[in-house]
């Protein structure tokens, strides 16, 4: 099939290709125009609405607006390029004899903290930040314009992965991998949190599925079957430098008083990012593995974990 796939320069999308590139002919679309092995050619945004792309079975939209942790991008922005572009590439589809759309939304969009609950797709979305609610204004649009029960001839898919990682990846697994690479123990040990992941090879294998077999159109939650504690994380990450786990179970109590006063001070510490380390987020990936005819993932969580925490060693 021909594939067409937006922010085809980004992780994701250089996944992908490597992914696919041997099954199918791939193309992207991107403010890039640097070519990439295995990619047919690389279109431009000028290209989408002067309509010089070819035909298209599959369009995979990517490009976005990363979430910014910092919180230091304007709030616009987000709605400019994760819900504008969105409308700007699903109204293509819509136009075109391409019968599969796939749209890289988040968890995020759905919510920002599950607490002990498991977060699936009957959820009523309740984002909180410009992140999440930028992506679900783009899946609105979607489902206003595209009736996911009535039409036959084309298939819509609403992905929403948790956080993605493999090699290549950049993100705050790099950031705790550096910190426990320098020694500095987990002083956080006596919080018992879980957390769901999604390896790079488990979505290659999921989106495989959606460009091929007879998956329903629909809103898809992704992550790994497993979900692990930061504590579990932690002993992987050791295991990955071949080294002891040092975790500290220092009284809960006393880690949310330093909270408190690191908020104060301004240290790295504050009671916002203590939630943030040790707060649950358990996502189900039981509808997506019922639509692929699956019972298990490929990848299990430990074992990508090791690959992309392999795939550090040498970095700065």
């Amino acid at each position: 099939m021909n594939i067409l796939i937006t922010g085809i320069h980004g992780f994701v999308g250089s996944n992908l290709v490597k992914a696919m590139g041997g099954k199918h002919a791939v193309y992207g679309l991107d403010i890039v125009a640097d070519s990439i092995a295995g990619v047919a050619k690389i279109y431009t945004w000028e290209d989408l609405d002067a309509k010089r792309i070819p035909h298209m079975d599959v369009i995979i939209h990517l490009a976005g607006k990363a979430h910014d942790t910092k919180n230091k991008s304007a709030s616009q922005l987000y709605f400019d390029v994760n819900t504008g572009l969105t409308k700007r590439v699903f109204d293509y589809f819509l136009a075109t004899e391409a019968t599969r759309f796939v749209f890289f939304s988040s968890v995020k969009a759905a919510a920002n903290s599950v607490g002990d609950e498991v977060l699936t797709e009957e959820v009523i979305p309740w984002p909180v930040g410009p992140y999440g609610e930028s992506k679900i204004a783009a899946e609105k649009y979607i489902n206003e314009n595209f009736d996911m029960g009535a039409d036959a001839s084309k298939r819509v898919y609403i992905l929403r992965p948790c956080m993605i990682h493999g090699p290549g990846n950049k993100g705050n697994l790099n950031l705790l991998y550096s910190v426990v690479r320098r020694g500095i123990p987990w002083p956080l040990g006596a919080f018992e949190n879980r957390r769901s992941f999604t390896s790079i090879g488990n979505l290659c294998f999921v989106m495989e599925g959606l460009v091929t077999a007879n998956v329903p159109s629909g809103i898809y939650h992704m992550g790994d079957d497993e979900a692990l504690s930061t504590n579990e994380l932690i002993s992987v990450i050791c295991e990955s430098l071949d080294r002891k786990a040092r975790i500290w179970h220092l009284p809960k109590r006393l880690m949310l008083g330093l909270a408190s006063v690191g908020g104060v001070l301004r240290l790295p510490l504050n009671r916002d990012r203590l939630q943030k380390l040790t707060e649950s987020y358990v996502v189900s990936n039981a509808k997506i593995k019922g639509a692929l005819g699956v019972t298990k993932l490929p990848v299990s969580a430990r074992e990508g974990l090791l690959v992309t925490l392999n795939s550090f060693k040498g970095r700065s």
